[in-house]
């Protein structure tokens, strides 16, 4: 069986994370939890999804990004068959 997300732990970490009132204090607070690589990693994530879902080929991406086409398909994987939170999101920030 596969790990799950749902546990107390996690649910904390999401609540602290409801608790940020800006971007200042999420650079802060993601610096202390995260290393650079792993921020920078999601981040990408987030701009590839962008990217797809803006219907740029997978080489645009790539080039703009610098995502490995892995990346690129894992993304684009949670786009067509997720739960829909990258649609969320971006709809929010518009």
């Amino acid at each position: 069986m596969g790990k799950t997300l749902n546990t107390p732990a996690v649910e904390d970490f999401f609540k602290a994370i409801l608790t940020l009132e800006n971007t200042e204090e999420c650079y802060k607070f993601f610096e202390d939890v995260c290393t650079v690589n792993e921020v920078l990693s999601i981040s990408q994530r987030f701009a590839v999804a962008r990217m797809l879902k803006e219907n740029h080929t997978y080489l645009e991406v790539a080039q703009e990004t610098g995502a490995s086409t892995a990346t690129i398909s894992r993304v684009n994987r949670s786009l067509n068959y997720g739960n829909d939170s990258y649609d969320m999101v971006l709809k929010r920030m518009k």
